[in-house]
């Protein structure tokens, strides 16, 4: 009969210099925590959908409602969530809002997550 591998030692050994080099490198629990509310934004189909067009233009809610076939008021609660999580910023234009990624790290990691999906 074949023996399943569930992934455990077969002994107990703790590695104690490698225990404590990764405590020594490991981030703060506040990190983990920030990371986990920034990483959360990316677990909703229709904002990842804003991010992928915003990654080609700088847009108004009105054209993301388009682009994506939402309406504005769904589209702008999604804006928000984005815009708290700092992923992306708003720029004002006499009456339009028009809305970019904050930075290249958002574009990166957006197109890591493409990658390795795709791949």
């Amino acid at each position: 009969m074949k023996e399943k591998d569930d992934g455990l030692c077969r002994a107990v050994v703790v590695h104690e210099e490698t225990v404590q080099k990764v405590k020594r490198e490991m981030s703060t629990e506040d990190t983990y925590y920030d990371m986990a509310e920034f990483f959360h934004v990316f677990d909703d189909a229709t904002r990842l959908k804003i991010i992928d067009a915003l990654l080609v233009s700088e847009m108004c809610v009105c054209d993301l409602s388009a682009a994506i076939g939402m309406s504005q008021s769904a589209i702008s609660h999604h804006l928000k969530v984005l815009r708290q999580a700092r992923v992306i910023r708003l720029r004002r234009q006499g009456k339009m809002a028009y809305y970019s990624l904050c930075d290249g790290h958002i574009r990166s990691i957006f197109q890591q997550g493409q990658t390795h999906v795709e791949e």
